[in-house]
């Protein structure tokens, strides 16, 4: 049984602030003094494409300024420059926020769209979520291992041109709300993240030929009329893995489960909006 999904509790101003400072400096200890071997070399492309994916730069998003979004290209530009040809050695594990690095006013980021409590707002560095949905589905593509992935706690915009399934996302929020990869194999896998004048692209590479391809897949979606009056969504993302030679099914594996509080009514998408996946 799912449980009751209820508004989270308001928290004032100041009580944010000191929740973000302490789990902030909790991971930048993590980074410096504990056991994870960070991924953080460059290099030129390996010889063999594993998966790749791209998802438009530009979104009709309602009553969002279209600032924002042009602001978003040159977030994701500046944050690609610190991934693209990062390469996860055997044993290594990626973080997205050491890997890009504090998006300050001062390296250049500008504001972009935030998402904060269920609402829509601006904030230096806005917009690179797009970033950490690219990257969070090519890697269910790959061997790499997902050991820390933030799910969205609300489903704010209507599904009109949709992609991927609800839920296939990951949230991102510096520095302590992350994406991190771990390389459990005997062979390195490259990040290569770029942009052309439409579209965020990305593609997971290694040294060797891919032994198994994967079909990642939505089961059990349901939107549920909570008793507060508000709506929930959840479902459950699965793959399959099969083999690249045979093409015979190796196993179904359970990704994750997702759990989000709707911001509009369900069943009455608005086709001004665009709030397709990535």
């Amino acid at each position: 049984m799912i449980e009751i999904l209820r508004p989270p509790a308001v928290r004032s101003r100041l009580r944010r602030r000191l929740g973000r400072w302490f789990y902030r400096q909790k991971r930048y200890l993590e980074w410096y003094f504990g056991d994870r071997k960070w991924a953080g070399t460059l290099q030129a492309p390996l010889n063999h494409l594993v998966f790749e994916h791209q998802s438009p730069l530009l979104r009709r998003l309602k009553d969002v300024d279209m600032q924002l979004q042009y602001n978003k290209v040159t977030n994701l530009r500046l944050a690609a420059a610190n991934i693209d040809g990062l390469v996860i050695m055997p044993g290594e594990c990626f973080s997205f926020w050491r890997a890009v690095g504090n998006p300050s006013a001062r390296r250049g980021f500008l504001e972009g769209l935030v998402l904060e409590n269920g609402r829509v707002g601006k904030g230096i560095g806005g917009g690179l979520c797009q970033m950490g949905n690219l990257l969070y589905w090519m890697a269910l593509h790959t061997p790499l291992t997902v050991v820390e992935r933030w799910r969205h706690s609300y489903d704010v915009f209507p599904d009109a041109n949709r992609v991927l399934p609800f839920g296939s996302g990951a949230t991102l929020a510096y520095n302590y709300i992350d994406l991190q990869l771990r390389n459990d194999t005997q062979q390195p896998f490259q990040i290569k993240v770029w942009l052309t004048e439409t579209a965020l692209q990305g593609a997971v590479r290694s040294s060797r030929p891919p032994e198994e391809r994967y079909e990642v897949f939505e089961q059990d979606h349901l939107i549920r009329h909570e008793p507060w009056g508000g709506y929930s969504r959840h479902n459950r993302i699965a793959r399959r893995v099969i083999s690249a030679d045979s093409g015979l099914l190796i196993r179904e594996e359970t990704v994750t489960e997702n759990h989000a509080l709707m911001m509009y009514q369900p069943f009455l998408g608005d086709p001004g909006t665009d709030g397709g996946g990535s």
